[in-house]
């Protein structure tokens, strides 16, 4: 890649994700036409679950067909801020957005974020495509992306150390490039291609006295596998299937847990006819 490329591929589609109650970063990994809505985009950004976990909250509500409080899913909206550059590096100026978490596991650390715009941002991610996936190797000169310390994005250099670190049962890559505080959810991109094959997540730290010494130079990145795993699992696949839309994905999401719903409730109606009959006897 040249300058020019560099800065589109590594440094652009970065962004600031703010959470109720911390920030980390972000990636733009599609904006493509709303084909509901002519002139108007579709763009979503790529973060860590641990970035906007505090949006996420659980309340008993009552249910007028159970006829009980059932546990109910509440969710905030979060905020993204995506920055513009003139002269090639200097950063100018940034725009925040209203942005909804639609999709989301805790277990992959891995969040999507559809934002509350119809404008159209010209560099997007791409996608390591997944049969390139075998073909990572150490040694790999990698870039990692993002906002640490919650400052504007830059840019680290370093290579892959390890390919399969499996921590909590997940898949992670090494890299030996500089992280902090602040670079979760940001981007993990082939310095060669601007190709984004993971998102960083975790650092190691030492326990020294009565604080924490972090490694960081150890740092951590979900797998490329488990990105596809994560938009596989809810559904997402239009992120990097061009055959397929985000409203066939809305469709599909709404449809599995409208069954998981009725289940559920088949379940708890079955529950409450067997207590009764048990309390007959």
């Amino acid at each position: 890649m040249n300058l020019k490329e560099k800065h589109e591929k590594l440094l652009y589609p970065v962004v600031r994700v703010f959470g109720k109650k911390g920030t980390g970063s972000g990636t733009i990994i599609y904006c493509n036409e709303d084909p509901k809505n002519n002139g108007e985009y579709l763009t979503f950004v790529l973060t860590n679950h641990h970035v906007i976990d505090d949006n996420i909250a659980y309340k008993k509500e009552w249910d007028s067909v159970l006829k009980r409080k059932r546990e109910q899913e509440i969710i905030d909206k979060a905020k993204v801020e995506v920055f513009s550059y003139v002269r090639l590096s200097e950063c100018d100026s940034s725009n925040r957005y209203n942005a909804d978490i639609v999709a989301y596991d805790k277990q992959h650390d891995l969040a999507l974020l559809k934002m509350e715009t119809p404008r159209a941002f010209k560099t997007v991610a791409p996608l390591l495509p997944k049969d390139k996936i075998k073909d990572l190797k150490l040694f790999t000169e990698i870039a990692v992306s993002g906002c640490s310390m919650a400052h504007e994005p830059f840019i680290n250099f370093g290579q892959l150390t390890y390919l399969n670190e499996i921590i909590d049962q997940k898949k992670y890559f090494m890299v030996n490039a500089g992280s902090y505080f602040g670079n979760s959810g940001g981007a993990l991109f082939l310095a060669e291609t601007g190709e984004m094959i993971g998102v960083p997540s975790r650092l190691t730290g030492i326990q020294l006295g009565f604080g924490i010494d972090m490694i960081t130079f150890m740092g951590f990145s979900c797998h490329t596998e488990r990105l596809y795993e994560f938009f596989e699992e809810q559904e997402c696949q239009f992120i990097f299937d061009s055959s397929d839309t985000y409203y066939n994905a809305v469709e599909r999401r709404k449809k599995k847990q409208d069954k998981v719903t009725m289940s559920l409730r088949v379940r708890e109606l079955n529950s409450d006819e067997k207590d009764d009959g048990d309390s007959d006897d």
